[in-house]
């Protein structure tokens, strides 16, 4: 009895052992493929992390771009404009330096002409000594 017993008992945990391995495959099964699951995840969303990076590298050198073109227009501008006022500025220097040039030989000449009507002014009154008399002081 105790044999019949003992292998009846060995049956039982046989059957048990077997499902307790049945299980364990059944475990095995799902982890390899939720693991399977998961690398196709990770591929797909690295794919997208790759395009995503292009992407940004694509708007980054498009930026770059429209930057530095942008900074050359602004920099011939200025340089336009620097030009344009230096031509200005050297025009008003010209013009003024003429005029100032023009008053002045304008003015010599009345100073020059002054200066001689009063030589001969003095030259006629000491001419004159005995009723006009040039006085160069208070006396």
């Amino acid at each position: 009895m105790e044999k019949d017993h003992l292998e009846i008992l060995l049956e039982d945990i046989s059957g048990k052992f077997d499902l307790v391995l049945e299980g364990h495959e059944a475990l095995n099964r799902k982890f390899d493929a939720k693991f399977n699951e998961l690398n196709e995840k990770i591929e797909h969303n690295s794919f997208l992390i790759g395009a995503l990076n292009q992407k940004i590298d694509d708007v980054d050198n498009r930026l770059n771009d429209k930057i530095d073109h942008a900074e050359q227009r602004l920099n011939d501008k200025i340089d336009d404009v620097e030009r344009r006022l230096n031509d200005k500025i050297d025009d008003v220097e010209r013009r003024l330096n003429d005029k100032i040039d023009d008053v002045e030989k304008r003015l010599s000449g009345k100073i020059d002409a002054v200066a001689t009507d009063l030589s001969a002014h003095r030259a006629d009154t000491e001419a004159h000594h005995g009723v006009w008399r040039v006085k160069e002081g208070e006396e």
